[in-house]
């Protein structure tokens, strides 16, 4: 699991700023695109519902590659 530590900034005693190592911040936005990717992929074969697929082999014969 991702472990941060943040600085936590105010101004006049709120909260405003969360600030980030700045290895922590790559993981994290690594991490988050790891995340859009997989939520992309679901999306994309929860869309191509029960389409049979083709090979490699089938399809290089179908587009004449």
């Amino acid at each position: 699991m991702l472990s941060l530590h943040p600085n936590i900034l105010e101004k006049n005693g709120v909260k405003e700023f969360a600030v980030l190592p700045f290895e922590e911040y790559l993981v994290l936005t690594e991490e988050l695109q790891n995340y859009e990717d997989l939520k992309n992929l679901k999306e994309a074969k929860s869309l191509e519902g029960h389409h049979e697929g083709m090979s490699l082999d089938d399809a290089k014969k179908e587009w004449g590659l």
